[in-house]
């Protein structure tokens, strides 16, 4: 793929001539699917992690479609939702931590949504749902109203961020919330199914958010994974982290292949499947390469790279692996673009359709950069320690710059250090090229924020 260096302020662009964006022709079904707290080391489809779980659902989507290399999210699950569900950057929402005691209230009702983006200007009328969790509100901003405030059709699933038991749980619907009892990742699969069941001709739009596999630790139902010797037991999970770990990916993987074998052979043809996580994995479970202190919560790739994994209806890149840069904002614009809408001149200024690389067709954009960014209302001053954690970081094809709240900076030679082991910050004083790299990169974000 031939590259221009050609660098424009906002999203960062690097552009060529512009050829058709897409393969499909007809308006094609899209199924979101969110993995909650699933990083590259934790995927069959990413070479990283020493040990996997066994996923042959996703592993087949990776055969049968595009993986990317390079995708980046918000390092906590809050933020990285709101991007795609805005196609903003965090500093623009204010949404910049897990939604709850570390923020402020959630998403506000005046940002526009991708799914009223859909409903204004999509050609053909989407059908659309919201399935699985949300965490983008506390009460204060529209509480269980908040997922049809935002313009979606039809939610049903888990509010909160997390859950302490996986077997009972409060369900809201529409608004109206209940506890209900049963696995979570089967009761979201089987809201999917009964709601794909009732749609008619319309293309749709579904947006599946499994809260697996966020801690706590737990024992999924037998049938679903292949760990028979764990016991659920707490000592059994303390001892044996990474395996329920990889129980609960497991059951998320056989649920999503349940999801996919209900659909009927033209509602499959004609559907494309986008798989992300949400952020990095948790301390608790992270595998080297990556160190505990890096994982979810961080702004190193241990907490903002992600697996994206896109296949189906019009991907014909079938088995290939993409390096381009990738933000979670640009899910927004993607997402538009497969139902047909240009985000050209209407959409948000952060986000960046990536659909054309999902043909052999060259895109005629993308990103010169990927921007993460980490914030809250519990900085330094009321917690040192968020300080560590807050901050932002920015990269290009190559170079990598981090500053954090607490003033600590990082610039990494990604080419040759992928895992950020040689921090080259203190090289800047005798090194004139990296001194200019580093305030390239500085520059850039600080022209992106001061818009």
């Amino acid at each position: 793929m031939t590259r221009l260096p050609v660098f424009l302020l906002g999203a960062g662009l690097l552009c060529l001539s512009a050829p058709p964006a897409f393969a499909q022709t007809a308006s094609p079904n899209i199924l979101l699917i969110i993995a909650d707290d699933m990083g590259l080391d934790a995927s069959p489809c990413y070479d990283v992690g020493a040990r996997t779980p066994s996923m042959p659902t996703l592993e087949a989507l990776c055969e049968d479609g595009l993986v990317f290399e390079n995708a980046y999210a918000a390092p906590m699950c809050s933020p990285t939702r709101a991007t795609i569900m805005t196609g903003r950057y965090g500093f623009r929402t204010g949404v910049g931590t897990a939604v709850g005691l570390r923020s402020r209230g959630g998403l506000s009702t005046d940002e526009t949504s991708l799914f009223t983006f859909l409903d204004r200007h999509a050609p053909d009328h989407y059908a659309h749902a919201v399935i699985g969790k949300w965490h983008l509100a506390t009460n204060a901003y529209g509480g269980a109203d908040h997922p049809e405030l935002m313009g979606v059709d039809h939610y049903a699933g888990l509010l909160a961020g997390t859950l302490d038991d996986y077997g009972i749980w409060l369900r809201t619907e529409d608004g109206v919330s209940e506890e209900v009892s049963g696995y979570v990742t089967t009761a979201f699969t089987d809201e999917a199914i009964d709601w794909i069941d009732r749609q008619g001709d319309d293309p749709w739009f579904l947006w599946l958010a499994h809260v697996a596999p966020h801690l706590p630790l737990h024992l999924p139902p037998a049938h679903l994974h292949s760990y028979g010797h764990l016991t659920g037991t707490q000592a059994d999970m303390d001892a044996r982290r990474l395996d329920y770990y990889f129980a609960a990916l497991e059951a998320m993987d056989t649920e999503i292949g349940r999801l996919l074998g209900s659909m009927t052979p033209d509602v499959r043809e004609n559907t494309v499947v986008l798989f992300i996580g949400d952020n990095g994995t948790p301390a608790r479970t992270i595998q080297s390469p990556f160190e505990r202190q890096r994982a979810k919560a961080s702004l190193f790739e241990g907490g903002t790279r992600v697996p994206l994994i896109v296949a189906g209806a019009g991907v014909t890149r079938a088995g290939e692996r993409d390096d381009a840069l990738v933000n979670s904002t640009d899910l927004f614009a993607t997402i538009a673009d497969l139902a047909g809408v240009s985000t050209a001149t209407a959409g948000p200024e952060d986000s960046i359709s990536f659909a054309g690389l999902l043909s052999n067709v060259v895109r005629d954009e993308w990103r010169g950069f990927a921007y993460t960014e980490h914030f809250g209302q519990t900085g330094a001053a009321v917690n040192p320690r968020r300080a560590q954690r807050f901050g932002w970081a920015i990269r290009d094809e190559r170079w990598k710059y981090i500053e954090l709240e607490n003033g600590d900076r990082f610039l990494f030679d990604l080419a040759s250090d992928p895992f950020e082991s040689d921090n080259l910050i203190d090289r800047l004083a005798s090194d004139q090229n990296l001194n200019a790299v580093a305030d390239r990169l500085r520059r850039q974000a600080d022209a992106l924020r001061a818009e």
